[in-house]
């Protein structure tokens, strides 16, 4: 079974984050288990996506990283989790009060078996942003925590203002991790493939389906649109050319995903690569999933520049694996268990 990535939607109170969720609900196609948090008895948030998910898990009573135990996550993902749903990804909206880092590491640390680590999408609010969160000396520590800032309402700025918002968020995320990406947009409208893979098939029995759901209001030149760059090879790949990719990916690319086949002593066994900002993902790959396949996403990518890195780490290697190379492949491998 592959992992279902686990997506932490955080951002200030009136951010945005709700207007993304649905955003990323309308498209036909998509299967997304939703996680919404609100703060206090009644949860608000769940009510403005319900309809549009089947069986949102909600959580109320305060915010995810605050309550015991995670405050409920981890019996929202198990429920989730279950393969029979057949989701694309799991989508935790946390309450604007919500911390960053805590809920990164409650997801980064769940033992929860079929769900990995997905990313961080913190949302800012391009218009309020250095009044309310990063108005300090120092850059915000939830910077940190992130892999994908969505600069957002973009639109309600006059437009002479908004490359210079965009340079300031850039340099200030920076300060606390230059691999944290960074994208502006309107209306929450950024391109799934950022974030995970749709389903091949949609509309089947049993499938969400979120058709009827699309409005007329995701002008397409609003979107934030993702590029994308596949390349395949034959034979057994060097784990230390992947690892040595997936740690130092090229330019602008948000996610690395793939299969590739690694020839052990006596043995050839084939392998799911996935990469999110720095988070790495390394599992088992189920049967007759197609080696060697790598596929880098991202914004504005130098598309041959990406394509000779992606060939060079799917280089047939002669032989066996090295002794190195093999130990640095277990050790991603108990960290993705």
């Amino acid at each position: 079974m592959t992992a279902i990535p686990v997506i932490a939607l955080t951002g200030h109170l009136g951010a945005g984050k709700t207007t993304l969720l649905n955003h990323l609900l309308r498209q036909p196609g998509t299967r997304i288990g939703v996680v919404v948090n609100d703060f206090g008895d009644i949860n608000v948030d769940a009510g403005l996506v319900a309809g549009q998910v089947d069986e949102p898990a909600s959580i109320a009573g305060g915010c995810i990283c605050c309550l015991p135990d995670g405050g409920g996550l981890d019996d929202a993902l198990i429920k989730l989790a279950d393969p029979a749903r057949r989701l694309d990804a799991i989508i935790v909206e946390a309450s604007g009060l919500a911390d960053p880092v805590a809920l990164a590491r409650l997801i980064a640390f769940s033992d929860i078996r079929g769900v990995r680590a997905g990313g961080l999408i913190d949302v800012v609010d391009a218009v309020h942003h250095f009044d309310t969160v990063d108005c300090g000396t120092l850059s915000p520590v939830r910077y940190g925590a992130a892999s994908l800032i969505v600069v957002n309402k973009l639109d309600l700025m006059p437009e002479g203002e908004r490359s210079a918002v965009m340079q300031r968020v850039t340099q200030r995320v920076a300060e606390r991790n230059p691999r944290v990406h960074v994208v502006g947009t309107t209306g929450g409208r950024i391109d799934r493939e950022l974030l995970f893979d749709a389903s091949a098939a949609s509309g089947q029995v049993g499938q969400l389906s979120f058709l009827d759901l699309v409005d007329d209001h995701d002008h397409d030149h609003d979107h934030v649109h993702a590029d994308a760059v596949t390349v395949t090879s034959s034979g057994c790949v060097d784990p230390d050319a992947l690892f040595d990719l997936l740690e130092d990916p090229p330019a602008q690319v948000f996610r690395l995903k793939g299969v590739v086949a690694v020839r052990h002593r006596t043995t050839v066994r084939d392998y799911v690569a996935n990469m999110v900002g720095s988070a790495i993902h390394i599992g088992t790959a189920p049967p007759g999933a197609m080696a060697n396949c790598l596929v880098a996403i991202g914004m504005d990518l130098d598309i041959d520049d990406v394509r000779a890195r992606l060939d060079t780490a799917l280089q047939t290697a002669p032989g066996r694996a090295s002794a190195q190379a093999l130990r640095r492949l277990t050790r991603y491998r108990r960290l993705s268990a």
